[in-house]
């Protein structure tokens, strides 16, 4: 594959807690412009890979390289200012603010004056367009002004990836987007993920298989920290150690 396809490299990642080993030399290439999931059975390490690439969490051993450059041991606020960003899983947004004003703080952010109350009409103004835009492409034009705390939870996650699409970052990372949803929400939120991915890259940890099924390129599947296979969800599914690990028929 020539480097220029791969957006995020994981070389023999791996992080040790006193002596537990939740990751355990993890290869991961994810393509520009496609949608990967990373799945797996409770306890397979999916979160801390996740936090790794991410660097809310130091590898052990391994390097991350991002649009080719080592980034291994660099800040997530740096990460994110080079195009990386991360939704969380537990909604990150502020809870008395409207949903308009947490776009605008987060496109504050992207400016890199978040903390510049002073910033002149005109400046604020054009944040205003953009927020607008923003909170009309994840659908959220009728909750504009509503406190982020009143938002129905599915309405809450929409907030969430608005609020990351803000930073225009050049790849998604959207830690269990599902997680909690209904199923009309659900089938909003899978929309919005297609639509995001158009001119950008995601990877996604998900549980949700249909979810997986319908929206993800390629699939890595981790087990007991390590990568147990690779590859479209078709012949991931039907892969016999992947069916084992989920169903849990093996011994050891």
């Amino acid at each position: 594959m020539a480097q220029d396809e791969t957006i995020l490299e994981a070389r023999g990642l791996t992080k040790e807690f006193k002596g537990f080993v939740a990751v355990k030399n993890v290869d991961l290439r994810i393509k520009r412009h496609t949608i990967h999931a990373l799945i797996g059975p409770n306890g397979a390490g999916k979160t801390t890979c996740f936090n790794l690439l991410t660097h809310f969490l130091v590898p052990t051993a391994g390097e991350i390289r991002f649009n080719g450059r080592d980034i291994t041991g660099s800040s997530p606020a740096r990460i994110a200012r080079m195009g990386l960003a991360r939704s969380f899983q537990i909604s990150a947004v502020f809870p008395h603010l409207t949903v308009l004003e947490n776009v605008r703080v987060a496109l504050q952010r992207k400016l890199g004056n978040s903390f510049h109350f002073w910033r002149s009409e005109k400046v604020l103004r054009r944040l205003d367009g953009r927020a607008h835009e923003l909170v009309t492409a994840v659908g959220l034009t009728n909750f504009a002004r509503l406190p982020a705390v009143e938002l129905p939870y599915g309405r809450k996650r929409a907030l969430e990836i608005a609020t990351t699409l803000a930073l225009e970052p050049e790849m998604m990372l959207l830690d269990e987007p599902m997680a909690g949803l209904g199923q009309e929400d659900i089938k909003r939120i899978a929309q919005l993920i297609r639509s995001v991915a158009k001119d950008r890259t995601v990877l996604m940890v998900e549980h949700n298989m249909s979810v997986v099924a319908d929206l993800s390129d390629t699939i890595t599947v981790l087990a007991r920290g390590e990568v147990l296979a690779e590859g479209p969800y078709a012949t991931v599914s039907t892969n016999p150690a992947v069916v084992e690990a989920y169903v849990g028929t093996g011994h050891g």
